[in-house]
């Protein structure tokens, strides 16, 4: 019996990643409408009180390059801003390894959002505590590269 549970188990997970697969190569290559994808933060404001044509300056510096969409947050927890380069991102530009080398051009722009969220909610960008600890050991010269790097993505 616990074989069997097994066997079903299995093969829904190979379907599952046969269909996803599967769609994300429907999709189309990298670089196409498709892989596009807005990048979104809630903040801490009234809907009212952001307009795409005021902008905090980290993202009012992308100009017309990129497209924004601003409405009220799910659960009625304030503003959903949403944004995304307008122009197609040529092939490979959104890879593993383009985002380790960070080449992504979306870091950027994910790194000028979250810049947007901390002025509009605290009035400057907060920043973590340099030097973190007294004593510049091993360990912390790897979370310090950890960190820098991670700046783009917004994830270690």
């Amino acid at each position: 019996m616990a074989h069997a549970k097994t066997l079903w188990t299995a093969a829904a997970g190979l379907t599952a990643g046969a269909v996803i697969a599967w769609r994300r190569r429907a999709a189309g290559p990298a670089g196409s409408p498709a892989d596009d994808r807005w990048l979104a933060v809630t903040i801490n404001v009234d809907p009212g009180e952001l307009q795409p044509e005021k902008l905090p300056p980290p993202l009012a510096e992308y100009g017309e390059r990129i497209e924004t969409r601003i409405g009220p947050a799910p659960g009625d927890r304030g503003t959903e801003l949403a944004v995304r380069l307008r122009e197609p991102q040529p092939e490979g530009a959104h890879s593993v390894p383009a985002r380790l080398a960070g080449e992504d051009p979306r870091q950027d722009l994910r790194r000028a959002l979250r810049d947007a969220k901390s002025l509009l909610e605290a009035g400057e960008v907060l920043e973590p505590d340099a030097p973190p600890t007294t004593h510049d050991t091993p360990g912390g010269k790897l979370v310090g590269l950890l960190g820098r790097r991670a700046g783009g993505e917004g994830v270690l």
